[in-house]
C-alpha cells in the first residue's frame, strides 16, 4: 500500500512539472507576441506620422488609432458603448485596411487575425495613405449617381 502512495505522489508530481513548463512555455510565448504586437503598433504609428510613443499611453492610443484610420479621434468613445463597441471595431478594421491602401482580403485578416495582421502591418511594407483611405487635403470622391432610367 505504501508503494501506491509513493507512485501517485511520483506520477503527480511528474504530472505538476510538466504542467508548470507547459504554463512557463507560454508565459514566454505571450510576453514576445507582446512586445512584438507593442514595437509593430510604434511602427503603424510612426508611419502615419504620429510618434510611436503615442501608442504606449492606453486611451490616448486608442483615440490617436481612431483619428489615423477613421479622421475624427474622438469617435474612440463608441468603443466603450457594448454591442457597439463590435460593430465599430470591426468598422475600424476596414478603415485601417483602407488608410494603408489594403483590399478586402487584408480587412478580413485584420477582422479574424488580428495579432498576425497588425504585425504585418507594422512590419511590412504597407505606406499610410489617409484617414478612410484618402490622402491627407484631398476630399473623397463622392459617388457617381447614375441617372433615373425611364
Amino acid at each position: 500500500m505504501n508503494t501506491t502512495v509513493t507512485q501517485d505522489f511520483a506520477n503527480g508530481a511528474a504530472t505538476g512539472a510538466a504542467a508548470g513548463a507547459a504554463s512557463t512555455v507560454y508565459i514566454i510565448i505571450a510576453l514576445v507576441m507582446y512586445v512584438l504586437l507593442v514595437i509593430a503598433n510604434w511602427k503603424i504609428f510612426t508611419k502615419a506620422g504620429e510618434a510611436g510613443w503615442k501608442s504606449l499611453i492606453p486611451f490616448y492610443s486608442t483615440y490617436i488609432y481612431v483619428k489615423l484610420v477613421d479622421g475624427n479621434g474622438w469617435k474612440f468613445l463608441l468603443l466603450l458603448i457594448p454591442i457597439v463597441n463590435i460593430v465599430y471595431f470591426i468598422i475600424l478594421d476596414i478603415k485601417t485596411a483602407k488608410a494603408f491602401g489594403k483590399g478586402t482580403g487584408f480587412t478580413v485578416g485584420l477582422i479574424f487575425l488580428a495579432s498576425i495582421f497588425t504585425l504585418i502591418l507594422g512590419f511590412g511594407s504597407a505606406e499610410y495613405i489617409g484617414p478612410n483611405g484618402v490622402p491627407a487635403g484631398e476630399a473623397p470622391v463622392p459617388p457617381v449617381q447614375q441617372p433615373p432610367v425611364q
